[in-house]
């Protein structure tokens, strides 16, 4: 496996010969350092040959935009992953919390995918996801909220997602996952495949095993972590086939 480089936002893993692509964003001010925060699930995924495109991103209020903004980077890395490698198969997206969402609001509809694989998707409000906000709010006058709100978000995804193929996780003591939500909103189209996968851990799991590997090193592991992420990780590398 060669080492993480960055080509403007995103930063890219690759094997010697690519089986095939994940595009990844990662959730809220996680995703600023993807190689380094998802660390032990992209470097696993890499191993098992598939390439990994990572979005650095810090979040905004504008949802809609930024989801444009990846789509397009995505877009650019991966014609010129393909023009060193040959043509591949249309890459798994896989998100993380906030992550889930901006793939799903994807210029494309998911069109461009072979599936989407949504690990503790998360749509809250903007005051909850920013707790200082609902109080300085009121007070300045202001009415702040992401855009799309919420609930607009699950509108969107009922009206203008058409992946059928998506796998959404949970993790059982995950309090701040949403998968409810994205399932009914993805059950309410006139053809949907989408699976569900649960899994124990938390919110955190996904990231949390990268971040001690990258910070205390490969003892600090923690073997039941290490046993999801494996799990996890071999699923995924299912569905990119």
């Amino acid at each position: 496996m060669q080492s993480w480089r960055q080509q403007g936002s995103i930063w890219q893993l690759r094997p010697r010969q690519p089986q095939g692509l994940i595009e990844f964003i990662g959730g809220s001010y996680l995703a600023a350092t993807p190689q380094v925060s998802y660390r032990r699930i992209l470097e696993d995924l890499c191993d098992a040959g598939l390439a990994i495109h990572a979005w650095a991103y810090v979040p905004g209020f504008d949802h809609q935009s930024q989801a444009k903004e990846a789509w397009m980077a995505f877009r650019q890395s991966r014609r010129q992953l393909e023009d060193r490698c040959g043509v591949l198969t249309a890459p798994l997206r896989l998100g993380h919390s906030l992550g889930c969402k901006l793939h799903l609001l994807a210029p494309d509809g998911g069109r461009g995918s072979h599936g989407l694989v949504a690990l503790s998707f998360n749509n809250f409000q903007a005051d909850r996801s920013i707790p200082l906000l609902g109080e300085l709010a009121p007070r300045l006058g202001v009415e702040t909220e992401f855009s799309p709100s919420p609930q607009e978000t699950l509108r969107l995804i009922t009206r203008h997602y058409i992946q059928e193929r998506n796998l959404v996780v949970r993790f059982g003591r995950d309090e701040l996952d949403q998968s409810d939500d994205l399932l009914e909103a993805l059950k309410k189209r006139s053809t949907d495949n989408t699976e569900v996968l649960q899994l124990p851990g938390d919110h955190l799991t996904p990231a949390s095993a990268g971040l001690r590997r990258s910070l205390l090193g490969a003892w600090a592991d923690d073997p039941k972590r290490v046993e999801v992420i494996r799990r996890l990780t071999q699923t995924i590398g299912e569905w990119a086939c």
